[in-house]
């Protein structure tokens, strides 16, 4: 039984992926700090809180909705990941689990949906 959000094991994944972008994004060029960073490590801590405030929604509308917000996060950090590999700022292996652990998490929202929906 889901009594908060610390309760879904999407919100707990999603949690450690984001201490994994801010770990990857560390070696960063510095012109970025403000640029490709700044735009991975929000989009990345959007997807945890997102799914925390959908908890705290009792309408099931309201809870969908944040849920796919924070999907839509995802799909926006997949891009930018992918521009960071493109950029040579992460090889390929880190690249792959990175992008990996993103559509397991992906993967997850959408099963969370598709059970509220029912």
């Amino acid at each position: 039984m889901v009594r908060t959000h610390k309760d879904l094991e999407v919100w707990q994944k999603s949690i450690a992926f984001v201490t994994a972008i801010y770990k990857a994004t560390d070696s960063f060029p510095k012109s970025e700090i403000y640029g490709l960073m700044s735009q991975i490590r929000r989009s990345a801590v959007s997807i945890p809180s997102n799914i925390a405030e959908s908890a705290t929604r009792k309408n099931k509308t309201e809870f969908k909705q944040f849920l796919y917000i924070a999907l839509s996060s995802g799909t926006e950090l997949e891009t930018q990941l992918i521009i960071g590999h493109n950029l040579k700022y992460f090889d390929e292996i880190k690249s792959k689990k990175l992008l990996d652990e993103l559509n397991s998490i992906s993967r997850m929202i959408q099963g969370l949906i598709k059970s509220i929906s029912r």
